[in-house]
């Protein structure tokens, strides 16, 4: 495994150095790529050739494969290293190439995209880790289709990734005399880390980032809730008659073992800490501060300020409910499923430039024939979606969401009083126009984001923990034959009945 390990890296080494010559000769014609470079702007995603997507691709296969070619537990002890090789295979060209822009782009996507995304994955998964359900659980259909329910309604108030941490490890101890797991994972990623997400700014990143540039807090609750919803349900019943199956394949008996404990939740003051981190999030699109220039990057202040507080209610919650502790002991608490989490898409971030600069190019980038067929809502949905599922969905919804600005030839300070006003009200047909297109970027970018195991971040925790726990979860491409038989149907379910 360690010759294959090895060769592996080799090669990533070998094609950096190709990479590296093939980019240079690329920044050599261009005359603001070189010394003249300066920060405050990033490379032209016109300039970018669609082979600069080659590392993105090489560390998407990389996830996909290895585990299943060298280790099945390969990103848990060699992830960071994939991770570092693809990020440099990428990095010291462009940066050589392009310098000072490219060195911009780098810092730009850390410091306002990586550390605010992996900061609060941290502080939601360090506070639900000091939640603990105690009792006697027994997996059944009806149970175990109520906790998906319970995640499902939650997730959209407390994060989807708040709302995993919290019930993953029950749903799993539940279950854990059951035969056949891998369904009940799957279902969860679906629902609780996902779909479950989609009414509030809170419940995933992407709306987040709607909400900070004008989208009215609760627009999502009204404008998604329809197609939350449909798909919700289907799936729950779904889960249900499947689940049901199973269990009864495996005999349709709770064996019993003499407990009868009741059920009830520990660590509940830890609430506070989670309210703290929602309470901070808000603040942070709510009040504006001013800003501060890193090396050419504008960070605002209210959102160093929320960073902070994210770290401080997430030390709080390890002060009252240590790391040593009983609670999170019987939580089976551990950092390992953040940390793999954290050096995976350290990597992903970083390949993603170019691939994220390309679509921001519109029809001027490598990827202007898909830029220019998207005309009807329908077509955002699906190519926001898909881009979503492989790309972080935060910045391909923002993409996106410009995209449809652009097209409509409308202002980012125009947005809510847009969606502020009722949409019968709305006398301007490319107002109604941008309402249509920024629900199918929406929906597309949250509920595609359950189709990989990287299209959302809790996907991959969720993952890390069955695992952790003994459940034999399928490899990338495995949980992908689940995702597009189950939910891509409903996918075309969706589009017919909300957005032709």
């Amino acid at each position: 495994m360690k010759f294959k390990l090895a060769s592996c890296l080799i090669f990533c080494v070998i094609f950096g150095l190709v990479l590296s010559v093939s980019m240079e000769a690329l920044g050599a014609d261009d005359p603001h790529g070189g010394e003249g470079a300066h920060h405050g702007h990033g490379v032209d995603g016109a300039k970018l050739p669609i082979w600069s997507i080659i590392p993105f691709v090489g560390i998407l296969l990389s996830i996909a494969i290895f585990p299943l070619v060298l280790d099945s537990h390969f990103l848990v002890h060699h992830g960071g290293k994939m991770s570092l090789v693809w990020a440099s295979v990428f990095a010291i060209p462009y940066l050589v190439a392009f310098r000072g822009e490219a060195f911009y782009d780098i810092l730009h996507i850390y410091l306002l995209d990586y550390i605010p995304f992996i900061l609060l994955l941290w502080g939601l998964f360090t506070v639900a880790g000091g939640i603990l359900v105690r009792g006697t659980l027994r997996g059944t259909p009806i149970l175990n289709t109520f906790l998906l329910l319970i995640g499902t309604v939650i997730a959209s108030w407390v994060g989807t990734t708040g709302a995993s941490m919290l019930l993953i490890r029950p749903l799993i101890r539940a279950n854990a005399y059951r035969k056949n797991k891998v369904h009940l994972i799957v279902f969860f990623i679906f629902l609780v880390s996902n779909i479950g997400g989609s009414l509030t700014p809170i419940g995933d990143p992407p709306l987040f980032l709607g909400f900070l540039r004008g989208v009215p807090f609760f627009w999502t609750t009204t404008a998604l809730l329809p197609h939350m919803l449909l798909i919700s349900v289907v799936l729950l019943i779904l889960f249900f008659i499947f689940d049901t199956l199973m269990f009864k394949r495996e005999g349709g008996v709770v064996p019993d073992d003499g407990t009868n404990e009741p059920v009830r939740v520990e660590g509940l003051f830890n609430l506070v800490f989670l309210f703290g981190i929602i309470a901070a999030v808000l603040m942070s699109g709510t009040f504006k501060w001013g800003e501060v220039n890193i090396l050419g990057v504008h960070v605002y202040w209210q959102n160093i300020a929320r960073e902070v507080l994210i770290v401080v209610m997430g030390v709080l919650s390890l002060k009252y409910t240590p790391f040593s502790g009983e609670l999170r002991q019987s939580n089976e608490f551990s950092w390992e499923p953040i940390e793999e989490v954290a050096k995976v898409f350290a990597g992903i971030f970083m390949t993603i430039i170019p691939a994220l600069a390309i679509l921001k190019a519109g029809e001027k980038g490598a990827l202007a024939g898909l830029i220019g067929a998207m005309q009807q809502p329908y077509h955002y949905f699906w190519i926001t979606g898909v881009l979503s599922s492989f790309l972080d969905n935060a910045p391909t919804y923002l993409t996106f969401f410009n995209t449809a600005l652009g097209k409509l030839h409308l202002t980012e300070a125009m947005v809510p009083e847009i969606l502020s006003t009722p949409f019968d009200s709305l006398a301007d047909n490319d107002h109604k126009e941008f309402v249509r297109l920024l629900v199918a970027i929406s929906v597309g970018a949250v509920f595609m984001g359950a189709n990989t195991y990287i299209g959302n971040a809790p996907n991959f925790m969720v993952k890390a923990i069955a695992e952790q726990s003994g459940i034999r979860m399928p490899s990338f491409f495995g949980y992908m034959l689940w995702s597009v038989a189950i939910l891509f149907p409903l996918f075309v379910v969706v589009t017919l009945v909300f957005l032709r």
